[in-house]
């Protein structure tokens, strides 16, 4: 049986994005435009999911899983350099935020969802228990290197690496995410697959080579036209922000959120389709591609440009990041789960939300 045809908005939507994007070169982003390129970011954002997936289906798990994490990290970091080159002093800490904020949706809200959804579908769910354990494992050294460290490391003061500290994290960053990739996808790769084939859609045809080819090559198109978007929006995100009256930190929220939109509703349709060990595939490699590859990149930007980053959390932040962490090394440490893991997950979000507008 054949592959269905791509719909038609996986190719026209990465085109309004250039449209967009190039209007905006010209004319300034103001008011039809500025709507009109929120509009275009949003829909080509879910076109490069889209490629991402159809890749990801040729390729096979866990490499799938691998594609469409590198995918959104690379939308991700797109906007936070954008940012942080437009406005240095007053965003040291969006990449801070923004990673810490990717970790509390992934961790809780998307991976809560899924529990939910699936649990409430299927009753009772199970994965790979050394597969989920690994992730965790590389995930708490992650954050509490390059998130907590920073506030007790005492050559820089407050929230800041010095320097060589930055050089450090950045390195360590690559070498964990590189070994978790390596046994990922080599060593022990069976840690990723499904625990059975009897999940619904597991059997669907895999896209041609000239499919996926031309998916990887609109991939590609459209993020180079969300890298764009971002960098003219960063205005209007910032004004939006301070008119609302929220935290400054609100913003990486945004980012984050909105850069892992699709890929959570790709690892809800796993998880109803009783496919749960894909949706933590794409939930927890996200989150470990956000730290792994995010920390490297903005080190290297603000060590090169010489603009401020701050990394360290601040004390509530810390809280939520430690619960986190503990619950879903509880969560996870069975191999099943049901709604009400899925419940505890959303409530901690819920937390996350509530404190990050009124701190």
């Amino acid at each position: 049986m054949a592959a269905a045809p791509a719909p038609w908005w996986t190719w026209t939507w990465p085109l309004l994005g250039w449209t967009v994007l190039l209007i905006t070169a010209f004319a300034g982003v103001g008011g039809f435009v500025t709507a009109a390129a929120e509009a275009a970011l949003i829909a080509t954002v879910f076109a490069a999911v889209y490629h991402a997936e159809v890749v990801a289906h040729r390729t096979g798990e866990p490499f799938g899983t691998l594609v469409l994490a590198i995918a959104v990290t690379v939308i991700e970091v797109a906007l936070i350099v954008s940012v942080m080159v437009a406005v240095p002093d007053e965003k040291a800490g969006l990449a801070r935020d923004t990673v810490f904020a990717a970790v509390m949706i992934v961790c809780n809200g998307i991976v809560g969802l899924c529990l939910l959804w699936g649990g409430a579908r299927h009753r009772e769910q199970g994965f790979q228990l050394h597969g989920a354990s690994a992730a965790l494992a590389v995930l708490a050294a992650l954050t509490i290197l390059t998130l907590i460290l920073p506030n007790v490391a005492t050559s820089a003061p407050g929230p800041q690496f010095s320097t060589p500290q930055l050089v450090f994290a950045g390195i360590v960053s690559l070498v964990l995410y590189g070994a978790f990739v390596f046994v990922q996808t080599v060593r022990h790769r069976d840690y990723f697959l499904l625990v059975d084939s009897d999940s619904e859609d597991a059997h669907a045809p895999p896209p041609s080579n000239m499919t996926a080819a031309v998916s990887a090559s609109l991939l590609l198109v459209s993020l180079v036209a969300v890298v764009g978007l971002a960098k003219a929006l960063t205005p209007t995100l910032e004004t939006g922000v301070a008119w609302l009256g929220a935290p400054k930190s609100v913003v990486g929220i945004v980012i984050a959120a909105l850069v892992l939109l699709p890929e959570g509703l790709a690892a809800l349709r796993a998880a109803r389709a009783n496919r749960l060990q894909t949706s933590l595939n794409l939930a927890l490699g996200s989150a470990l591609a956000s730290i792994g590859l995010t920390i490297p990149a903005v080190a290297v930007v603000s060590i090169v440009l010489g603009k401020p980053l701050d990394l360290g959390l601040g004390e509530k932040d810390q809280v939520l990041l430690g619960l986190t962490l503990l619950v879903n090394v509880i969560t996870l440490g069975t191999g099943r789960t049901t709604v009400l893991q899925g419940i505890v997950h959303l409530v901690i979000f819920a937390a996350f939300l509530f404190f990050a507008v009124v701190p």
